[in-house]
């Protein structure tokens, strides 16, 4: 056989297959998300109310002491809530994603940039942890897409990835905006700006709970189905042809 009628290469395969990835875990990084976003949207109801105690019935910039005491009590024990929730739901999600970079790391090693303890690290420090977490997630990502077959062109879309992090960092972001906000407030009309800033950031919360479910999800199902099916199988989205 010539050169030119030889087979394309495809790429190098690792020597073992990888198993599937765990599904408790998956589980119990969702549980933690879901609870996260429970409490924002606790949260988002407390500032709801504090701001109707605001306004007033009248809509003027005043509110008797008694219903305002209450009214910030409640977004007080929201506010604690969240905090109570997020790091035990931020280590359940971390503890995943360090599993997952371990599982696909066996699938493609070639396409990682960087080590496996990355997935723990690059979410400790700081201003790396705005970026590293998100590289780490693309090469997770086409480390699981299947490979493509003979005359295919590899492209693994990824607009989860992106939609995740997205939200996520502009989430955070603007947290410590209206964190700020509200905490310098001095008058009733300040106070009542920063609880929108941080309704503004509790919807963002949630959406960015939300995505990242649906991150985890897609992405312990394509790695378990090509821990399955092999690096040439067909992914799971893809419509059968006649």
């Amino acid at each position: 056989m010539s050169a030119t009628n030889e087979p394309r290469p495809r790429p190098q395969l690792p020597a073992e297959r990888p198993g599937a990835a765990p599904l408790w875990l998956l589980v119990t990084a969702v549980a933690g998300l879901s609870l996260v976003a429970l409490t924002d949207a606790f949260s988002l109801f407390a500032g709801l109310r504090l701001r109707a105690v605001i306004d007033g019935d009248d809509g003027f910039l005043f509110a008797p002491q008694g219903d305002l005491g209450a009214a910030v009590s409640l977004y007080d024990t929201a506010s604690r809530y969240q905090v109570m929730v997020y790091l035990p739901a931020a280590i359940a999600f971390v503890l995943w994603f360090f599993r997952m970079r371990a599982l696909t790391g066996l699938m493609a090693p070639d396409r990682f940039r960087n080590g496996p303890g990355w997935a723990i690290g690059g979410w400790l420090i700081p201003l790396v942890n705005l970026w590293m977490p998100y590289r780490i997630a693309v090469d997770m990502w086409g480390a699981a897409t299947p490979l493509p077959n003979e005359g295919e062109r590899f492209r693994a879309r990824l607009w989860p990835v992106n939609l995740w992090w997205g939200l996520f960092v502009f989430s955070i972001l603007f947290n410590r905006v209206a964190g700020t906000k509200y905490n310098d407030a001095e008058t009733l009309t300040e106070t009542k700006e920063g609880v929108e800033q941080y309704m503004t950031s509790d919807v963002l919360h949630i959406l960015a709970a939300a995505a990242a479910m649906y991150f985890a999800i897609r992405l312990t199902t394509m790695q378990r189905f090509k821990a399955a099916a092999g690096p040439y199988g067909v992914a799971p989205t893809k419509e059968p042809t006649a």
